[in-house]
């Protein structure tokens, strides 16, 4: 690759259970828990608040797994090819969380995927998250592909791949982690 933006197409891919077929139509997002209001947002609708772009490199958690104790030969892409950086679309965490009347002592966060392992990732609700945490639906100018989380997911700089939680339906605010 040249530059530092990974064509979507060529974006790595990982998922556990499949890539799920999800009616962007019938896609809800849930934040409820420690809120005054609970709410479920459709794709439209999140797509009517003030979006934001940015820049950010995602590795999976499992990169280089394979040469753990086992080195082998082959090709960097091989070898260490599980990650990439993408302008992503879509709105702030922050905004959405405001929308929702976040509790002032909610200090995590559970965020659910509608893949067939329901995945879900206990997140601590720390200014640098607040500040740069989005909910996207936007990959490099387009839609979300399906691997990777159409029609909604998670982005969080800084933490690993997994955490940016794909095919997003559920944030639940709590005090403790989940």
């Amino acid at each position: 690759l040249h530059g530092i933006v990974t064509p979507a197409a060529l974006h790595f891919e990982r998922h556990h259970n499949g890539v799920p077929t999800i009616d962007p139509s019938q896609h809800r997002l849930l934040i409820h828990g420690l809120v005054a209001r609970p709410l479920f947002f459709t794709v439209d609708e999140l797509m009517r608040f003030p979006s934001v772009s940015r820049l950010a490199f995602v590795e999976c958690a499992g990169n280089s797994r394979d040469q753990w104790g086992n080195p082998q030969d082959g090709t960097v892409q091989e070898l260490h090819g599980l990650t990439s950086s993408s302008e992503w679309t879509g709105v702030k965490l922050a905004t959405l969380l405001d929308a929702a009347g976040a509790q002032p002592d909610a200090a995590w966060l559970l965020a659910e995927g509608g893949d067939a392992a329901g995945l879900t990732r206990s997140i601590p609700l720390t200014a640098d998250v607040l500040s740069e945490a989005m909910v996207c639906y936007g990959q490099n100018g387009e839609a979300l592909r399906p691997e990777q989380g159409y029609p909604l997911r998670l982005l969080l700089p800084g933490f690993e791949g997994n955490i940016n939680v794909k095919w997003l339906r559920r944030l639940k605010l709590g005090r403790a982690p989940f």
